[in-house]
């Protein structure tokens, strides 16, 4: 029985036996379409070679065979396209192993898709607070960066990007403070062009006493009506007054330029939804971030979510585009004789998940990109957060912050806060 992951190594089992005639062609793009079934796109000139359209047609024939029911008949398995580029109608195409001139095209049934790696904006440092399981104290985290960025002074905008989870501003305001409006309302309102009469009003500001500001841009508002409704309709694509196309994951990047833009901040915190959805790509790959923090605690789920995402990125080639933007948090770290076990058992294993991203040097060689396990400063180093009981120990989040105590949060997010000075200091990683 052929299965859905067998369909690329049996693909290039079969081109590489076929290297003389796929060497014929200008490119070729092997198209896995939204059920999963493969065609073969290929140039229009190679139609006009009768000889060669044979030899194509025998080709995709034996693979047709192979991965079958993952295919299609003979007759039509074969398109063709005057372009590369305009057979992939806007997706991206990644390399099909080491054959050359031969690449794949994965249709998604999702806007943002996880191997588009946006540039680095070039505005306040933009920090996305992520993990791929729940449960792991992230947004207990950013609450304490938050407080602690705006004791220092610092315009901090936070956005509760994690719609279908929603909470982080009850953490952060209290109830007469939370705004009108919420992320998913200027969503939904903007597919009908309505989005910035809400700008004015999709903010509160933290009652926290610090030097600097806390503006935090909640999931909805303080009412929430229809949300499960205005949720359904949030991810929607549209077309711009040019009638251009934008995915929601534009829209959503444009809201930040706009309350960037209003808020004037030194450094935008994002709390994204935990798991590997295309809110989460969102949130990672498509608003810019300059610094991702991936939150883990010990266990066989964590990294088995996480080694999914990075086999992507490096089967997609994006790896190295990403890399040094990531950075490992501990979360819910022991804080007692078992710690040191923990820590130990935790960095081994994020060491063996990032190994493959780093660049191979010979002896004596220098790599700017490349850590031993041991190494304090490398991205698989934990950044440990101590499980504090008078933290955790409260019935909510909103009771810690207004409890907030600057001994308890050096305590247990000390190694974290320390990161977001360096990373808010340096600005646009090199």
């Amino acid at each position: 029985m052929i299965t859905f992951d067998r369909i690329l190594p049996i693909t290039i089992e079969v081109l590489r036996t076929h290297r003389d005639v796929i060497a014929r062609l200008e490119w070729l793009l092997v198209n896995r379409d939204l059920n999963g079934r493969v065609r073969l796109i290929l140039p229009d000139s190679a139609a006009s070679d009768t000889d060669l359209e044979q030899q194509l047609k025998a080709v995709y024939g034996e693979l047709a065979e192979r991965i079958k029911p993952h295919a299609h008949s003979t007759e039509a398995g074969l398109l063709y396209e005057a372009s590369r580029d305009g057979a992939c109608h806007g997706t991206s195409a990644f390399p099909l192993g080491d054959i050359e001139k031969v690449w794949v095209i994965d249709r998604l049934a999702t806007e943002s898709r996880w191997e588009t790696i946006a540039e680095v904006s070039s505005g306040a440092p933009r920090i996305v607070f992520f993990s791929i399981k729940g449960g792991v104290g992230r947004s207990t985290a950013l609450a304490a960066s938050a407080w602690s960025l705006a004791m220092q002074g610092k315009r901090v905008l936070v956005l509760d990007l994690d719609l279908e989870s929603p909470g982080l501003s009850s953490a952060l305001l209290p109830p007469d403070r939370q705004p009108a409006y919420g992320i998913t309302d200027w969503l939904v309102e903007d597919l009908v062009d309505n989005g910035d009469a809400l700008l004015a009003d999709m903010y509160g500001t933290s009652d926290l006493p610090t030097s600097g500001s806390i503006y935090l841009v909640p999931a909805h508002g303080r009412a929430m009506g229809e949300y499960v409704s205005k949720l359904g309709r949030c991810w929607m694509p549209k077309r711009n007054h040019r009638g251009a196309p934008e995915s929601w994951s534009v829209r959503l990047n444009r809201l930040v330029e706009h309350l960037e833009s209003l808020h004037r901040p030194d450094v935008i915190l994002i709390d994204s939804r935990a798991g590997i959805d295309e809110v989460a790509a969102a949130c990672v790959t498509d608003l810019g971030a300059h610094t991702v923090l991936m939150f883990a605690i010990q266990g066989q789920q964590t990294w088995t979510g996480y080694q999914a995402l990075f086999s992507y990125w490096m089967q997609r080639g994006v790896i190295t585009d990403i890399r040094n933007r990531l950075q490992l948090v501990a979360g819910l770290v022991p804080d007692d004789e078992r710690r040191l076990e923990y820590l130990t058992a935790l960095r081994g294993d994020s060491y063996a998940l990032f190994e493959d991203t780093y660049d191979e040097v010979e002896p004596g060689e220098i790599s700017h990109w490349n850590f031993e396990e041991d190494d304090d400063v490398a991205p698989h180093s934990p950044l440990a957060i101590r499980w504090n009981r008078g933290w955790y120990g409260m019935m909510s989040l909103q009771q810690r912050m207004v409890h907030v105590d600057q001994t308890e949060v050096t305590s247990a997010f000390g190694m974290l806060l320390d990161f977001l000075d360096r990373a808010v200091g340096q600005g646009r990683p090199t």
